[in-house]
C-alpha cells in the first residue's frame, strides 16, 4: 500500500510515553512531571546535538540559490535570513546520525549534508507559492517576498528554488531517493489543489482532512527522514520504520499547526492569527468542531 492512502489510516490511541504540551515559545513540558515549576524544554535545547550541522547549513544556503540574478539572491537572503528554527533540515540531521551510528558510521557523509539543503530548499520554495495563494502578507514576522517584490517574482523565486533542489537531487545520483523526493513536489501541488477545491467545504471528511495534511506537509517529513536512513546504508526495514515516523510526525505537526492558528495571537505566530478560518480552509478545530456541532 502507498504511503499516501497509508497516510489516511491513522487513528489516535494512548501513547506509553508520558505525555507532553507544545508552549507557545516552541518549550516542551511534561504535564505530570514530579519537579517542581515544569521545568520546560526548549526546541534549541533538542537540537542542540545537531547544532552544528544547522550551521553549516545556514552558512551554505544562500550560496546554494546561486549567483545569477541579483533579485533572487536578494530574495533568498530575505527569506533565509527570516528566522525559523529549521526543524526539516534538523530531523534530517537527527535521523541521519542516529541510523549512521546504527551502520557504523563515524561522520555523516556529504549526501546526508545535501539532503537537509535540498528538504530546506523545497520547504522554502513552497512557503513562496502558498504565501502568493493565501495572498499572505507577513511570514515569521516579517515581510513575504510578494509583497516586497511582487507576485512575479514570489512565483519565479519559488519555481527557481524548486529547480535548483531538482539539479542538487539529481546530483545525489541516488534512483530510490530522487524518486523519494520527487514525489514530495507533486504532493505538495495536489494538496493545495485539494484545499483551493474544498474551500468552505463543511462537509470534509476526517480521511479528506488527513490526506491533505499529508500532502502539504507529512509527504515532506517522511521521504526526508527514510532518504536520510538510505543514505546511512541502513536495512530497508529500518528505512520504512524512519519514512512511518516521518509520516506520524508530519501530521501530527500539521494538526498542532491548525490549532494554533486559533489558539496563538498575530505576534506569537508572526502572521495574521486566525487566517485559515477567514480564507474558508476548515482544519483540524473547525473541522472537530463542526462534527460536535453540525448546527
Amino acid at each position: 500500500m502507498s504511503g499516501r492512502r497509508q497516510a489516511v489510516r491513522c487513528r489516535i490511541s494512548a501513547a506509553q510515553t508520558q505525555p507532553v504540551d507544545v508552549l507557545s515559545s516552541g518549550a516542551v513540558v511534561n504535564p505530570k512531571s514530579s519537579e517542581p515549576g515544569r521545568i520546560p524544554i526548549s526546541v534549541s535545547s533538542l537540537l542542540e546535538v545537531v547544532s552544528e550541522d544547522l550551521q553549516m547549513l545556514n552558512n551554505n544556503l544562500k550560496s546554494i540559490v546561486g549567483a545569477e540574478n541579483p533579485v533572487l539572491i536578494s530574495a533568498a537572503e530575505h527569506i533565509f535570513g527570516a528566522g525559523g528554527k529549521r526543524i526539516r533540515p534538523a530531523l534530517v540531521f537527527l535521523v541521519s546520525r542516529a541510523t549512521a551510528q546504527i551502520a557504523g558510521l563515524k561522520e555523516l557523509t556529504t549526501q546526508h549534508q545535501r539532503l537537509a539543503e535540498i528538504i530546506e530548499m523545497i520547504h522554502t520554495a513552497s512557503l513562496m507559492h502558498d504565501d502568493v495563494l493565501d495572498d499572505s502578507g507577513m511570514r515569521r514576522g516579517k515581510e513575504t517576498i510578494h509583497q516586497l517584490y511582487g507576485t512575479r517574482v514570489a512565483v519565479l523565486a519559488g519555481d527557481f528554488m524548486f529547480a535548483q533542489s531538482s539539479w542538487f537531487l539529481a546530483n545525489l545520483e541516488n534512483l530510490e531517493v530522487i524518486k523519494l523526493i520527487s514525489q514530495v513536489i507533486k504532493d505538495f501541488a495536489s494538496g493545495e489543489i485539494k484545499q483551493a477545491s474544498g474551500l468552505f467545504n463543511s462537509d470534509i471528511t476526517l480521511e479528506e482532512y488527513l490526506l491533505k495534511s499529508y500532502y502539504k506537509t507529512a509527504s515532506l517529513t517522511s521521504a526526508s527522514t527514510k532518504a536520510a536512513a538510505i543514505f546511512s546504508g541502513v536495512s530497508s526495514s529500518i528505512c520504512d520504520q524512519m519514512y512511518e515516523y516521518g509520516r506520524n510526525l508530519g501530521l501530527s505537526f500539521q494538526v498542532v499547526d491548525d490549532i494554533l492558528d486559533f489558539t496563538q495571537s498575530a505576534e506569537q505566530l508572526g502572521k495574521p492569527a486566525a487566517s485559515d478560518l477567514v480564507k474558508g480552509n476548515l482544519t483540524a478545530r473547525s473541522f472537530l468542531l463542526s462534527r460536535r456541532n453540525p448546527n
